[in-house]
């Protein structure tokens, strides 16, 4: 045995690492077995391995680094994934359930320690703040039911951040307080505090006027995806020092860097995806463990002292941030079993308690005495052992009732607004692909519009001309194809991809469209205007006059994720089209991903429909409804798009219920008020057969661009003129 013991702790950085992986590994899969959420699993091998434990690792240097960003990375998480309009729309119970959860146990934790351990003043406050502050450790396992955008959770994390704010800054003002009392006496506190605000405010409002800057720069001017990786990483660094600096914990930079950066990173991107991958992969697992190694069970049975302030710690702690959630629950009126996830939410505490802490041990009360002692270290640190096994088995119990509820809720509703699919959708997306500049765009905006629920694939296409360079041309389609599939893999999307020979352009999409059992179309607009000036190219045209179903035409000016506003022009009587819902189904998740606002602009009796859908179905979508009496109006919105904006037309095909004569001007009103503007035209689904299908006297088997006469009245005002 002493032989074996030898080896240990091991110091070689492979093996480490080796061993850490192995952890990460398998205790997932040891904790399912044992039906036990897998990060108590994470806890305990670090406790198993650490010093205190079997000494097979010692906390040093990496485990520091990587648990840092760890730590960074579950409070950067929780900022981007927090929806910013439900904290808009309930603001008032964000601030009352954050109150209630850093105030409640903060006061119950004060009394005990003044009273149950006889703690001076500074040591019970200070151990309140600790225990009024919380680390969302649980929330991975939110983001494993796909929750994050649940009320309660939201609840959840928006109050953690304001109960931490708080903690950090009378924590912050406490350490203030002992060192002026040091140095020149009481009175020369409010000076120091006085910085201290004046800091944090220049910090806040300084994130909040540059960050959004910097992303927009660079994501508008780099499309790398380990430079635009890079490039978040560093913002939530550089944050978290920020905030290191100004006298508080880094884990209020990281949050508010996620807050900020929210509306530029889509969930369903492939930028977010690697973000959550690799934090979920390396840097949490890590932090976990780190914590585990920091707990020495032994202290527990060789003190009673220790024993009771552990007993004591974690039960009056626990207590208030339960009495807080239940409480909050019964005020807005939430079932049980939102109040269970709020619990389990905000009551575990990690690192953010130890770094308190520490801050506590570095207080000297008196020559040699600190404000924090031993009995007080080894009680926070077991504490934060009991509340992450409560607050994870509370919360995965608390996430199993919610998904139940809502599987039962769907069954029992299936055409309720309630569900975002119906079992008759047909969604399906045909990417019709050619040029490599805009190629990427159209993936990203095929992924912001479809529904993830269905997690149905796309497909992808290219059509070549059947003539002598058909060769070359396939070669440079497959590679782009190629490009496009690793693109929707880093987003966990499947997706079919086709080159497909044809002497007729529209005709090998149509045929690929029914093959396939497509939905609709997604397409760019031509960029090269000097090969073809015309408006709609070769074959777009014959295309949508081919087929009856909706076909999404695209212009980029910048990524989509840069976007602040989408303005949206909608014909009158454009209700009554058969895809009136498709595409405001499909524009309502393209708004609610990007997190910016809608515009519709329309008649009134349409934009009172497009209101209810939204508010039914989307009822987090920021949308805004502005009168537009005749579509003759259609130019005077070109003063209103701004680069940042994405313009929208709801056009007709001829023959149908909202096509009008307008509507013929529409390429050369685009191209004369709208050029340069990022822009997306809709041909909703109509019914009927497609024409080519079958031929009719009574109905027309090609529609021009321009009619005769327009072409004759366009004539004679230039002769006028």
């Amino acid at each position: 045995m002493a032989i074996v013991a030898a080896y240990f702790p091991i110091t070689d950085p492979t093996m480490i690492f080796f061993v850490v992986l192995m952890i990460i590994l398998f205790a997932p899969i040891i904790m399912s077995k044992l039906r036990i959420p897998h990060i108590i699993g994470m806890v305990l091998a670090g406790v198993v391995i650490g010093k205190y434990g079997l000494n097979i690792l010692e906390r040093d240097i990496s485990f520091e680094i990587f648990g840092s960003v760890g730590l960074y990375y579950i409070m950067f998480l929780a900022g981007l994934e927090m929806d910013m309009e439900s904290v808009k729309r309930k603001s008032r119970q964000f601030l009352i359930f954050g109150l209630l959860t850093c105030f409640v146990p903060l006061i119950l934790t004060y009394i005990m320690s003044r009273t149950m351990l006889g703690y001076s003043h500074p040591a019970s406050f200070l151990l309140g703040c600790i225990m009024a502050s919380n680390t969302l450790i649980a929330y991975p396992i939110v983001s494993r039911y796909g929750l994050q955008k649940h009320p309660s959770v939201q609840l959840s994390v928006g109050s953690s951040m304001i109960s931490l704010f708080l903690a950090l800054v009378m924590i912050a003002a406490l350490s203030t307080l002992f060192t002026a009392s040091r140095t020149a006496g009481h009175t020369s506190f409010l000076i120091p505090l006085s910085t201290f605000l004046l800091s944090l405010f220049v910090f806040i409002s300084g994130s909040v006027w540059l960050i959004p800057r910097l992303a927009r720069y660079f994501l508008r001017r780099y499309s790398d995806a380990v430079m635009q990786y890079i490039f978040v990483l560093a913002v939530m660094f550089l944050s978290a020092a920020l905030s290191v600096a100004i006298g508080l914990e880094g884990i209020f930079g990281a949050f508010l860097s996620g807050l900020i950066l929210n509306r530029y990173i889509p969930k369903v991107s492939p930028l977010m995806n690697r973000i959550e991958f690799i934090g979920n992969a390396v840097f949490i697992p890590y932090f976990l463990i780190g914590v585990g190694m920091l707990i020495n069970v032994r202290t527990v049975f060789t003190s009673f002292e220790v024993l009771l302030v552990v007993c004591l710690i974690a039960f009056f702690g626990t207590f208030g941030k339960a009495v807080a959630a239940y409480l909050s629950s019964l005020i807005f009126r939430l079932p049980q079993r939102d109040g269970n996830m709020m619990f389990g939410m905000t009551s575990a505490h990690a690192a953010g308690a130890i770094a308190m802490v520490m801050v506590g041990m570095r207080l000297e009360v008196s020559p040699g005495v600190y404000l924090v002692n031993s009995d007080m270290l080894n009680g926070v640190v077991m504490m934060i052992l009991v509340t992450c096994i409560i607050s994870t088995m509370m919360t995965e119990h608390a996430s199993q009732q919610i998904v139940l509820t809502q599987s039962r809720d769907a069954i029992s509703y299936p055409g309720s607004v309630k569900t975002t699919n119906t079992p008759d959708d047909d969604e399906k997306i045909l990417l019709c692909v050619k040029y490599k500049e805009i190629a990427p765009q159209l993936l990203s905006l095929a992924l912001l519009m479809r529904n993830q629920r269905l997690n149905r694939g796309l497909v992808a296409l290219n059509v070549v001309y059947d003539d002598e360079k058909s060769v070359a041309h396939r070669e440079t389609g497959l590679r782009l194809l190629e490009q496009l599939q690793q693109q929707a893999s880093a987003a966990e999307v499947q997706m079919l991809t086709q080159v497909r020979l044809a002497s007729n352009i529209a005709n090998g999409i149509k045929h690929a469209f029914r093959e396939t059992g497509s939905s609709e179309i997604i397409m760019g607009m031509h960029v090269h205007t000097e090969r073809n000036p015309k408006f709609w190219g070769d074959f777009i045209q014959s295309l949508y006059n081919g087929l009856n179903r909706q076909i999404i035409l695209i212009r980029f000016v910048q990524p989509l994720n840069t976007l602040r506003r989408i303005q949206v022009a909608v014909p009158s009587r454009a209700e009554f089209e058969p895809g009136f819902h498709r595409w405001l189904e499909r524009l309502s998740r393209f708004a609610g991903q990007l997190d910016c606002r809608i515009q519709f602009h329309g008649r009134e009796e349409s934009l009172v429909l497009i209101g209810e859908y939204i508010n039914n179905r989307h009822p987090n979508v920021r949308a805004e409804y502005t009168p537009m009496g005749h579509w003759n109006e259609l130019p005077q919105l070109a003063a209103a798009i701004q680069e940042d904006h994405m313009f929208v037309v709801i056009t007709a095909r001829k023959g149908t219920i909202s096509y009008k004569n307008a509507l013929e001007r529409l390429p050369d009103e685009l191209q004369k008020y709208f050029s340069g503007k990022n822009l997306m035209i809709i041909f909703p689904d109509q019914y009927g057969d497609p024409k080519d299908d079958r031929m009719s006297f009574t109905e027309a088997q090609h529609h021009e661009e321009t009619s005769l006469y327009t072409t004759i009245s366009q004539w004679i005002h230039k002769k006028k003129s």
